[in-house]
């Protein structure tokens, strides 16, 4: 899960020119790697279509994500059974 993030990340980043400002280590804070709003909003969009679904759309107490170790473990939460 966290390579298919990652590689969704880099290829958002690459699509809005941006550079990537600290290492995506679990300990990133998001805010802090170069990626704006709008790239997390389109990261979201791809990977629900790469993973065929959204976890911020399941959760029951909406929770935003600080670091990029946050990012994938909500992912992982909210994986849904027999999905990758």
């Amino acid at each position: 899960m966290r390579e298919i993030i990652l590689k969704e990340f880099m290829d958002v980043m690459s699509q809005a020119n941006a550079t990537l400002r600290t290492e995506l280590s679990d300990e990133a804070v998001l805010l802090e790697t170069g990626m704006d709003s709008l790239g997390f909003a389109i990261l979201v969009a791809q990977l629900e279509t790469k993973l065929g679904y959204d976890p911020f759309s399941l959760m029951d107490q909406p929770y935003y994500p600080v670091t990029f170790g946050d990012f994938v473990q909500i992912y992982e939460r909210y994986r849904p059974d027999g999905n990758l």
